[in-house]
């Protein structure tokens, strides 16, 4: 067979993400939780538990009932160690030692690529210790119990994976197809109210982005939602990770390989006042605040009907997330922002903003002016509603 001199052969890979909703996943739903957790031919699974520190001391009761799982599935699982605890918040993504001791226990516990990484977290912990099991072995088996609402109906269902390094956000990490994902009610019961709160507006960004009548919805919803009623939050939350499942599976585009990233609507501005707040300020106050600038700038400079950046700014003052944080009156480092979003996807900067809701475009300019217009009023608009 003669062989060319040069080759271009595309191929595709199969995945299957795995997305579950439960009530209680240690409880009545167990089984939900193990049947994922195939045996490696005659072989018992090997499952490791990774639990964010803040989840384990709001629910003390969490390591008892994790090795409660282990009893109960011992014909099919085997526990290699103790279940391991990882600082809470952005810290676990911060500190390069901490991720260092996650590969030396993944080695110590002998794990495999068809061993399991169950992790319980936030999005930070999620994160951080998928990253680890992506690179161990070039991939264990993850499977995610997000415990904030923001990684339920965002970060957890996605197939990123990251630390912070060089005080930017995300600027190590992979692609990684989690083997499943577990959305699980109970988990959220602890959940401080600010934090419950500021995770939806990772969904209003979705909505914006996909789901005219869901952006409707929210907007009606939101002081239920700011209330913490189980029957107003956990449809937006489903609804919330449907879309960005939905995304990923069918979006053409699961690991980011093009130049547009519209699932980070207003993530430009949001991933640089975390850095300039040394992360004090959370992921999901931060959306809030890119969102509600990107949509005011889109009415100001790319046909959005104004009423809709109002109503935008309405819906996440209603569902109780602040959206002013000092940070925003340094302009000039904030500017930076754009820079390292570029330099994030590669190329020319292309930045997503919407004409419509449920009709996203790429940019490749921004009218700074404008920009800070944007900011002004977001601001002003914040310290009136406080």
């Amino acid at each position: 067979m003669e062989v060319p001199d040069s080759i271009d052969m595309p191929f595709n890979v199969p995945f299957t993400h795995r997305l579950r909703f439960t009530q209680d996943v240690f409880g009545q739903d167990a089984a939900v939780l193990a049947d994922l957790l195939e045996a490696s031919g005659d072989q018992r699974a090997r499952v490791q538990f990774w639990v964010d520190e803040q989840v384990l001391n709001a629910q003390p009761d969490l390591r008892q009932r994790i090795n409660g799982f282990y009893r109960d599935n011992a014909d099919r699982i085997i526990q290699p160690g103790n279940i391991q605890v990882v600082p809470g918040g952005e810290s676990a993504k911060n500190d390069i030692h901490i991720f260092e001791r996650m590969l030396k226990v993944i080695n110590a516990a002998d794990l495999d690529r068809r061993s399991y990484i169950v992790v319980i977290g936030g999005g930070a912990v999620l994160d951080a210790v998928g990253f680890a099991a992506a690179i161990a072995h070039r991939g264990i088996r993850l499977v995610r119990l997000p415990t904030t609402t923001l990684s339920q109906d965002d970060s957890g269902v996605g197939v990123k994976n990251s630390c912070n390094l060089f005080f930017k956000k995300n600027w190590v990490g992979t692609f990684a197809v989690p083997w499943a994902v577990i959305n699980d009610a109970k988990l959220l019961e602890t959940l401080p109210d600010r934090d419950f709160v500021a995770g939806f507006s990772e969904a209003v960004k979705v909505s914006l982005l996909k789901d005219p009548a869901m952006f409707d919805q929210l907007c009606e919803l939101a002081p239920r939602i700011a209330k913490r009623e189980p029957d107003a939050a956990m449809p937006m939350i489903k609804a919330a990770a449907m879309w960005h499942l939905r995304h990923i599976t069918r979006g053409g585009d699961p690991f980011e390989m093009l130049e547009a990233r519209p699932l980070d609507y207003g993530h430009w501005s949001a991933h640089k006042l975390e850095a300039m707040s040394n992360f004090e300020l959370p992921h999901g106050e931060a959306v809030a605040i890119g969102v509600a600038i990107d949509t005011v700038y889109s009415a100001a400079v790319h046909g959005l009907d104004p009423a809709i950046a109002g109503r935008v700014l309405n819906c996440l003052n209603d569902l109780g997330i602040p959206l002013y944080h000092p940070m925003l009156e340094d302009i000039d480092t904030l500017h930076a922002g754009l820079e390292e979003f570029r330099q994030h996807l590669g190329g020319r900067l292309t930045v997503t903003m919407i004409r419509k809701v449920g009709h996203p475009i790429d940019v490749h300019e921004v009218d700074w002016a404008a920009m800070c217009d944007a900011i002004t009023h977001v601001a002003d608009f914040a310290r009136h509603h406080v």
